[in-house]
């Protein structure tokens, strides 16, 4: 907590600001992650919230946030930090809401920074993996405006832009999404307009002050405010619930491959550090908030050493029998045995839904994100920027005590076992009873 922030105001997509405090307090105030502060205020908890934070009623991918002519001056002679974190995450999200939220909203964001006549700093988060699939080390560096990762090939971002508007309503088959990530030298629409995003900033934001920062798999926290707190399953979590779920019937498996998680704390104290370290300054910097890369083999078999410490149970409550996943060396082999073991069988009940009138469609959708999943989840991060961070943050020992983002000190087999694996499956667990009672 810092208490010298006297206020934070809080864009919360909702319709009016009845909606938008009451997301504020259902779904940030009323997670666990405020469980820290809630005992330490006490009764007085709302009160200091209320005081701290204003939600407003908007959205980032309207001009002026959705915002009226008169709250937007206001707030641009109050602001004078921007933390720009709002985004899509999902890989296989439509091309036209992807390219909203991760790209054209950064237009309205330098629209804005350009207004505050206090603005400090800027800080835009995006993600380590805009890099696509290049191998080797990847640098902290910029992207060119319109630069694509597929050699001799250019990408025109407002043609994009105004493409999607003319035809927006005809974007509803997911394949198109991958397909212009693909044509362009990504793997995956979120991963393309995030570049995209960090290209108009380089190219709108060039008089303002801003930094940069791309995490890599963000994880469960480690220590701050708690130790393994999480919201959502994402990334690799994705295959301890799968396998907790008995759902993971094959993986590919290089034990070579390389993971790169970062714990959800230590992205926040970078980005803390980031905004201290540049406040006030015109230096423009990326940092790669990454850890010591993991491989596949040592994930894995942190997975089997949980489940077999912590074994589960079937509803007689007889203990479940680990069972090994079924490993492929080669994309190839694991592709054809998932299309003729499941993708067939999904498109038959695909067909069958749409001939009985959608009675399977829960099923269908269901089995299908879980088959998305497998065929979509190695890189080494170079993190010049970040170790220069730290060592400027050492100068004053409170802030490294307060702000701690060296990964040096997790002992990431031990995190793993100990923090994630039990965090993500806490998470799902608890979705799933949601959904029951719902």
């Amino acid at each position: 907590m810092q208490p010298d922030v006297r206020k934070l105001y809080l864009l919360v997509r909702a319709p009016d600001a009845a909606a938008a405090k009451e997301r504020l307090l259902t779904e940030v105030v009323g997670k666990g992650l405020f469980d820290v502060l809630r005992e330490q205020h006490g009764a007085s908890f709302h009160s200091f919230i209320k005081e701290k934070v204003c939600p407003l009623p908007g959205d980032i991918t309207h001009q002026n946030f959705g915002l009226g002519n008169s709250e937007i001056l206001r707030l641009s002679q109050d602001v004078d930090i921007i933390v720009n974190g709002a985004a899509t995450t999902n890989f296989m999200e439509r091309y036209d809401v992807a390219l909203a939220t991760n790209t054209a909203a950064v237009i309205y964001l330098c629209q804005f920074a350009k207004q505050c006549d206090n603005l400090k700093i800027l800080l835009h988060v995006s993600t380590a993996y805009v890099a696509g699939e290049k191998a080797g080390l990847l640098l902290e560096k910029p992207f060119q405006i319109g630069e694509a990762l597929r050699q001799g090939y250019h990408m025109d971002i407002e043609a994009e832009l105004q493409l999607v508007d003319r035809i927006k309503s005809k974007l509803h088959i997911k394949s198109s999404s991958d397909n212009k990530a693909i044509h362009f030298g990504w793997p995956n629409t979120y991963v393309l307009t995030k570049a995209m995003g960090e290209m108009l900033l380089q190219q709108l934001g060039r008089d303002l002050p801003f930094v940069i920062i791309r995490p890599s798999m963000i994880t469960s926290t480690f220590q701050d405010p708690m130790p393994g707190w999480i919201e959502g399953t994402r990334t690799v979590d994705a295959i301890f619930v799968a396998y907790n779920n008995q759902t993971l019937p094959c993986f590919i498996f290089n034990g070579r491959v390389i993971f790169d998680l970062i714990p959800g704390d230590m992205v926040i104290n970078t980005m803390m550090a980031a905004i201290n370290s540049h406040w006030n300054k015109r230096a423009q910097v990326i940092y790669h908030v990454t850890s010591a890369p993991l491989p596949l083999s040592l994930i894995v078999e942190s997975m089997y050493k949980y489940f077999h410490t912590n074994p589960r149970t079937n509803k007689d409550g007889k203990i479940i029998k680990n069972k090994r996943v079924l490993m492929f060396k080669r994309f190839a082999y694991f592709q054809a045995y998932m299309t003729l073991r499941y993708k067939v069988p999904l498109e038959m009940m695909h067909a069958a839904n749409v001939l009985f009138g959608g009675i399977y469609s829960k099923n269908y959708k269901k089995l299908n994100r879980g088959y998305n999943i497998l065929m979509t989840v190695a890189k080494v991060f170079d993190d010049t920027n970040l170790r220069k961070l730290s060592k400027a943050m050492a100068v004053d020992q409170n802030d490294v005590s307060i702000f701690n983002f060296d990964t040096r000190c997790i002992n990431l087999s031990s995190y793993v076992v100990n923090t994630n694996i039990p965090a993500a499956i806490k998470y799902a667990n608890n979705q799933k009873a949601k959904a029951g009672n719902a």
